[in-house]
């Protein structure tokens, strides 16, 4: 049965997912809004592709990175585009492209799964690859004339693998590593110590390198009170589902205020007046023109453009919990119907004590089916 396992390359994980929205490396900020407001994922993908040659060739294209709406709203928050976010959001994309390298990976389809977790386990978040026919899925018709600021790849299509598209493979098939799933995520030494954290008081501001660090990890940042006592998050997975002008609460609000924020019920309306207020004592009402209309700190609304997973969800700024002594399989299920990539792991006494990721649980399977195909 694990043979059964092994025998998966990559094109078969793709099977039904969507095609891949492609931004033009010369796009701009605001081209990458656009984008990322069409698109039914999370990310828009950013490509440099050479159409010069009129011999149709893919190589001609490559994925150099993705962008999120945190991309767009951590730029914003900078204290150099503060004044005149409009004109910041005219700069290219690729300012707000990652420094890290790998992130974003170019497969062949014929690669094994034990290929695509080994480069999940060394950091990529995304493996591109190239949609052959066995698991193309029928497209909506596209218009002949893409806007200016997407691009093609001389009709070659792509899609993009990530490290929840692999735990939910291992969740199908978790009998087969027996007892490992059952064991505590303690006593397999996958809980991460070293996390970030902010104070329930502090500026929401002192917590934005931190934001910038969690989806980089594709992880979160834990908001705690005086006694370590985890009280929420701010996570990247909440705030992908707001829009650039949640960038005027980060500003202004402390952590504890944003949480309630960026919560999926809508901003109470006294934090969007002490939003308004504080733009104002800061004399950022640049700011607050550029960013604010009337359609601005409504609650998010989850796109329903596809039937696959992909689809972008609204979560809560409420944090996902588990204890030492949770099984392995009790994890990835919580972590799975919550769509983010982490699990906080709390004391009874609700004290964070660590974190559990994707790429930790990945780690566990990946050195168990060397087990199995030893065995």
């Amino acid at each position: 049965m694990a043979i059964g396992l092994l025998s998966y390359d990559v094109a078969d994980l793709c099977i039904g997912k969507p095609h891949l929205l492609a931004l033009s490396a010369t796009a701009t900020i605001i081209d990458a809004l656009a984008a990322i407001k069409l698109s039914d994922d999370n990310a828009v993908s950013v490509w440099s592709c050479d159409h010069s040659s009129t011999k149709i060739n893919p190589l001609n294209c490559l994925c150099i990175g993705k962008i999120c709406m945190v991309d767009v709203i951590c730029y914003l928050c900078k204290e150099e585009n503060l004044s005149s976010p409009s004109e910041a959001l005219r700069a290219p994309v690729t300012v707000l492209l990652s420094k890290s390298t790998g992130i974003v990976r170019h497969v062949d389809p014929t690669s094994s799964l034990l290929d695509a977790i080994d480069l999940m386990i060394d950091g990529a978040q995304n493996l591109i690859i190239p949609v052959t026919r066995r698991n193309r899925r029928k497209q909506l018709p596209r218009s002949s004339t893409l806007p200016p600021y997407l691009t093609n790849h001389s009709s070659q299509e792509f899609c993009w693998l990530t490290q929840e598209d692999v735990i939910r493979v291992f969740i199908s098939s978790v009998g087969l590593f027996s007892p490992i799933p059952s064991r505590s995520i303690e006593s397999l030494g996958i809980i991460k110590a070293n996390f970030s954290v902010i104070n329930y008081h502090s500026p929401a501001i002192s917590a934005l390198s931190l934001i910038s660090n969690s989806l980089v990890d594709q992880t979160s940042v834990a908001v705690v009170d005086n006694r370590g006592t985890l009280i929420g998050e701010i996570s990247p997975f909440t705030l992908i589902t707001c829009d650039e002008s949640v960038a005027t609460a980060i500003v202004t609000l402390s952590a504890g205020d944003l949480m309630a924020f960026i919560d999926c019920g809508g901003p109470p309306e006294e934090l969007v007046t002490k939003v308004e207020e504080e733009l104002k004592r800061k004399k950022l009402e640049g700011m607050m023109e550029e960013l604010l209309t009337d359609d601005d700190y409504t609650s998010p609304v989850s796109k329903s453009g596809s039937s696959s997973y992909s689809v972008r969800m609204v979560r809560r700024a409420e944090a996902i919990v588990c204890h030492p002594w949770s099984s392995l399989v009790a994890v990835m299920v919580q972590a799975l119907a919550h769509r983010v990539n982490y699990v906080w792991v709390v004391e009874n006494d609700s004290t964070v004590i660590g974190i559990v990721t994707f790429s930790e649980i990945l780690r566990v399977f990946r050195k168990n089916l060397e087990s199995l195909i030893a065995g």
